[in-house]
């Protein structure tokens, strides 16, 4: 790779997504407002004396899931159309190499993803009064971790679509059974063998066992390193193997 190159894309790609306003308020605000729906569908539930609300735990989820999924469409959308535009295939005609371009780009979203985990963090403590025995800090570095994942996973699958309904068809493919499987809505122990043995190998399962770390650690664990130092590892692997597949063109 080519350190300039790939400052060169990250800054390409910034420079669009700030004239692109719908693309910024997909980033940035509409975690924000599903994260608000989420604390309104609980507001109104009924706790025993002491015991946690349940917004404590799921809005904490939501913190990283909001990200890892509003990523993976931007950013699958973004390079699908990059290639049907042709501004792909004219890059490619220069010195620039696959990688840096890739990462380039997953530089470019990694940070546009932290800004939106610092805004829907900021949210989450400060105007719904989330509670747990962690740092805030390590909440935004797994969201933000979550979120670059996201973009791994998108620029990867956009090698695979035509069109943009296809890039959106990834999607219950990709990103659906891992909410449904990450221990969200049952714990992994209680499920099925074989859905017990998918969720342990899927990357969003590391990022909900790093937040339940967090929540029940006042001090960052050991647990909590090596899901996160496996998240990054896959991020980069993922961007690898999308930098192997990437395509000048759809067709």
């Amino acid at each position: 790779m080519n350190v300039l190159m790939l400052l060169a894309t990250t800054r390409r790609v910034l420079d669009q997504l700030r004239h692109d306003h719908r693309s910024i308020a997909l980033i940035l605000v509409v975690p924000a407002l599903l994260l608000t729906a989420v604390y309104f569908l609980y507001e109104n539930e009924t706790l025993a004396t002491g015991a946690p609300r349940t917004f404590d735990r799921v809005g904490l989820m939501m913190l990283a899931i909001f990200p890892f999924v509003v990523m993976f469409l931007v950013t699958s959308i973004t390079m699908l159309r990059e290639r049907t535009s042709g501004t792909l295939e004219r890059l490619l005609t220069t010195p620039i190499h696959k990688a840096d371009l890739l990462f380039g780009y997953g530089l470019a979203f990694s940070i546009m993803a932290a800004l939106q985990s610092l805004v829907a963090t900021a949210v989450a403590y400060w105007i719904f009064g989330l509670d747990i025995q962690g740092s805030p800090g390590l909440v935004v570095m797994i969201a933000v971790i979550n979120a670059v994942l996201g973009v791994a996973l998108g620029l990867l699958c956009s090698a695979f679509a035509r069109t943009e309904f296809q890039a959106v068809q990834f999607m219950p493919v990709v990103v659906v059974p891992q909410i449904l499987l990450c221990g969200l809505f049952v714990a992994r122990e209680r499920m099925n063998e074989a859905l017990e043995a998918v969720s342990n190998v899927l990357p969003l399962t590391f990022s909900v066992d790093a937040l339940q770390e967090i929540a029940t650690n006042t001090e960052a664990t050991d647990q909590l390193w090596m899901d996160a130092g496996i998240m990054v590892a896959i991020v980069l692997a993922v961007l690898v193997l999308a930098s192997l597949t990437l395509r000048r063109r759809t067709a």
